[in-house]
């Protein structure tokens, strides 16, 4: 999976795109190194980010969905928002990113069943402005294990397939490094809900502790968890650099073997 950040605001400075030939072109890039998905989000979801209107988002998605509508991509919209979501789904979007959820916004279970679409459901303590102040857990991975339960009783309840629901256990969102680093090596955990999981690492603050390093210098680090996430049972990496991470899961595919040469 691919970033796009329709922001001006992401954390990672080379993943932001505003202008609609910027974003086709760097689309159709992705798609050409490898990526099977893209993601395309219109607020920040860094931590301490402000939350911007719904019409600002939607002012900010419709143009690059536009962009990018010609090369036929599966588009992940990466939103909370109903109103966000159905406009993006109106354009081609195939896939609903939330952050939350389906928690931001009571609407958008509807919307999701309705339209039939494929929905992310991630856990996330607090929100990306409050998330990081002071994250606890009693057992990281038991405490998103039961969230997961809830949350897929809630979204089937509320009509929407189990079959189009993948998890996403928020590396980065309301967790320590201490935190991270346990998910990513029990990530195998979340496979007894048997639904595909879906993880997001690349650049994060995590891997610059671990490193010593700044935003702009953590492609090794991130090669290391894409690797370590996929031989623990990772179904998809979110990733911005798609041409390095891609040759990177499809060695992990080939070494654990979901990748065969015989």
């Amino acid at each position: 999976m691919g970033v796009l950040n329709i922001t001006p605001d992401s954390f990672y400075g080379p993943s932001q795109l505003t202008d609609p030939q910027a974003i086709s072109d760097a689309a159709a890039q992705m798609l050409e190194d490898g990526a099977h998905i893209l993601d395309m989000g219109g607020e920040s979801s860094r931590p301490g980010a402000d939350p911007v209107g719904v019409d600002e988002e939607i002012a900010r998605i419709i143009p690059a969905m536009e962009a990018v509508r010609h090369l036929e991509a599966r588009v992940s919209i990466d939103t909370y928002r109903a109103k966000t979501a159905q406009a993006a789904i109106d354009l081609g979007a195939a896939m609903v990113n939330d952050i939350t959820a389906l928690r931001g916004d009571a609407s958008m279970a509807g919307v999701i069943a309705d339209t039939e679409v494929e929905c992310i459901l991630m856990h996330m303590q607090g929100m990306p402005r409050d998330m990081q102040k002071a994250p606890h857990y009693e057992d990281v991975i038991d405490d998103i294990c039961a969230f997961f339960e809830e949350r897929l009783h809630y979204a089937t309840g509320q009509g929407i397939a189990e079959d189009k629901i993948w998890l996403d256990p928020g590396f980065g969102f309301g967790k320590t490094v201490q935190h991270n680093l346990t998910m990513i090596r029990r990530l195998g955990e979340f496979r007894r809900f048997g639904r595909p999981i879906l993880i997001g690492t690349s650049n994060k603050s995590t891997i610059g502790t671990v490193l010593n390093t700044d935003v702009a210098d953590r492609m090794e680090g991130t090669a290391a968890t894409v690797a370590v996430a996929i031989s623990n049972g990772a179904d998809a990496v979110r990733v911005h650099d798609v041409k390095h991470m891609a040759r990177v899961a499809r060695m992990a595919d080939a070494c654990t073997g979901r990748l065969s040469f015989e």
